[in-house]
């Protein structure tokens, strides 16, 4: 698309460069790294279909990437993902730990319950594990990293050059999990990192996910969905986190955004318009039928969103995903398939709830989000059209009209990630 790399592709990591220091001059908060570890084949039971249109397809695993990001840059966090569905808790923190040290204490860690099939598949399972069971996996999962992350006490460490003492022996603890799903012995063979661990981010939308949610997240990821149903969100979360004796002031939503920011508002128009028209439509029912798990394929000539949802619940898939994907819709109303994939080609591209604008207007949209929803968080900045060009828009054009209305920072004042993100400059 207009704006994109002209001089590399996937995986090169001149792109990765190019971003972290684009991001960084724009005093970001952090780069997010979403995951996936199997190729989908939910749409026909094939891999074919995300193959050839480089849907979820082809990915690496982040975390090199991270650490030479770190390497180019001095301030910008770096949030990785990992599933405590599959992944063993002392590797993951083991890694975190590294991570956070190589990076100088930059980093986030996006915990995820997963509930794709092509994944479970790489992991041995023949089905996915039942949704409240994941949350049940999690809450384990992360107990046990909190623990090991802990393990080896903040001023264990003694380098002692002159009797050769390495570390306090009575700081070093072992945990002895023994749990539902884990047994760790501990502690972590690891120095404390620079931030002691790392922040945690997680997404959970379901009752169960805001639950697990509310029991140790640093920082919640959600949609925007629009305003009413964000300010709704807000207080489900607010109140998941007083029943867990937490202070809800101290959790931050960021919001989910696809912004299409312009010079103009013409300019931003123009390029909503490359984006609605970015999927093919035979790469359609692929992205659809990963993302919901639900084979588009067998979809009736007539039916209803809570039908379908039935069948994706019924598979143990996410019980939420594919009513919010189908929130266009009256659940209970019957609908063709060809109204359907009309409707759901704008979502698929992010052109139906893009945010489109000169900065101005961007940033109007986004302090109107930011007070109703309590002040406490921020945005994740979605980029599907022409990168670097719309994260430049962004970077150019919104940043500066937002530091004008003291909505942003003018320089990083932290030393790590957790401290730039609790900056209330």
């Amino acid at each position: 698309m207009p704006g994109s790399w002209s001089h590399a592709t996937f995986p090169d990591m001149r792109i990765y460069r190019e971003i972290a220091q684009i991001a960084e001059r724009g005093l970001l908060d952090f780069l997010f790294f979403g995951d996936g570890n199997g190729i989908p084949s939910t749409y026909q039971g094939k891999r074919d279909g995300a193959v050839k249109w480089g849907l979820g397809w082809p990915r690496l695993d982040m975390s090199p990437y991270i650490a030479a990001m770190s390497q180019l840059t001095q301030h910008i966090g770096f949030g990785l993902t990992y599933s405590s569905t599959f992944m063993h808790p002392f590797y993951t923190a083991r890694l975190l730990n590294s991570l956070d040290h190589v990076t100088g204490g930059r980093l986030a860690f996006n915990v995820i319950a997963s509930s794709r099939r092509a994944d479970a598949a790489n992991y041995g399972f023949d089905e996915l594990m039942e949704h409240a069971r994941r949350y049940e996996r999690m809450e384990e999962f992360m107990d046990v990293c909190f623990k090991l992350w802990a393990s080896v006490e903040p001023d264990a460490m003694i380098w002692d050059r002159t009797t050769g003492q390495v570390a306090d022996p009575h700081k070093v603890h072992a945990i002895n999990h023994k749990g539902e799903f884990f047994s760790v012995a501990g502690p972590l063979a690891s120095p404390p990192s620079p931030q002691g661990r790392p922040v945690i981010v997680q997404a959970g939308v379901s009752p169960r996910g805001v639950e697990a949610a509310a029991k140790f997240t640093d920082m919640i990821f959600a949609s925007s969905p629009g305003l009413e149903k964000q300010v709704a969100h807000r207080k489900r979360i607010d109140d998941a986190l007083v029943l867990q004796g937490r202070d809800p002031a101290g959790i931050g939503i960021i919001w989910d955004v696809v912004l299409i920011v312009g010079e103009t508002e013409a300019e931003a128009k123009h390029r909503h318009k490359l984006l609605a028209n970015a999927l093919p439509p035979e790469a359609l029912p692929v992205y659809l039928s990963h993302h919901s798990g639900f084979d588009m394929s067998k979809l009736p000539a007539q039916f209803t969103v809570n039908e379908i949802n039935a069948e994706i619940v019924k598979s143990n898939a996410s019980p939420v995903g594919f009513l919010n994907m189908a929130q266009m819709f009256d659940p209970d109303q019957q609908i063709s398939r060809a109204e359907f994939f009309d409707a759901m080609a704008d979502h698929a591209t992010g052109a139906d709830h893009a945010v489109v604008g000169d900065a101005t207007q961007i940033a109007d949209y986004l302090e109107e989000t930011f007070v109703a929803t309590g002040e406490r968080g921020g945005f994740m900045i979605a980029h599907p059209t022409g990168v670097p060009r719309d994260l430049l828009n962004v970077i150019d054009f919104l940043v500066p009209e937002l530091q004008r209305r003291g909505r942003y920072r003018t320089a990083y004042r932290g030393k790590t990630l957790r401290e730039n993100l609790s900056d209330d400059e």
